[in-house]
């Protein structure tokens, strides 16, 4: 699989691409952790979005992502019951447009979730991520209301660089 490191440089060229695609404004944002941690906050800076949530979902099934020879990925992927390890109350969500926010939209099936909850609850939820990957997607003719670019490469954000104790040295 095709590897792309980005820069910071990339990701603000990526968050400017967005920015004008965003139409209307949103009663508050879910930041899906970890990966929608960092853009989710340059987005809510730059669109002025103040109330920020968060989810945590897990999934405790993981299947591979293709079966022999380039098979279809299983179809219990998509229908795995996710853990919700940390989710917005429905009081918080009922009735507000809510931006739906992660770095990579791989499988989907984090962002999808969150938004199925978030629209059970009686929210509006939109989906953004910086990467769209409709080849490994488990919902075809689904995708994110908003992203920057299309791709099929494994990307690797800068705030996922080594940074630990072992790469800089250890604290005393």
């Amino acid at each position: 699989m095709r590897r792309e490191v980005l820069t910071w440089s990339d990701v603000d060229k990526l968050i400017d691409y967005l920015v004008p695609q965003i139409r209307g404004r949103y009663d508050s944002m879910v930041i899906i952790t970890r990966g929608g941690l960092v853009p989710g906050g340059m987005l809510a800076e730059a669109l002025n979005i103040t109330y920020i949530l968060t989810a945590s979902v897990r999934f405790p099934t993981d299947f591979p992502l293709e079966g022999p020879a380039g098979a279809a990925a299983h179809p219990e992927q998509r229908y795995a019951l996710p853990e919700f390890i940390e989710f917005p109350s429905d009081e918080v969500l009922e009735g507000r447009r809510i931006l739906v926010v992660d770095d990579v939209w791989t499988r989907g099936r984090n962002i999808v979730t969150v938004g199925k909850r978030i629209d059970a609850a009686g929210g509006y939820p939109e989906t953004c991520v910086l990467h769209y990957k409709p080849a490994s997607s488990l919902y075809p003719g689904h995708t994110p209301t908003y992203y920057s670019a299309v791709t099929d490469a494994y990307i690797i954000y800068p705030w996922e660089i080594d940074r630990g104790p072992e790469t800089l040295g250890q604290w005393n």
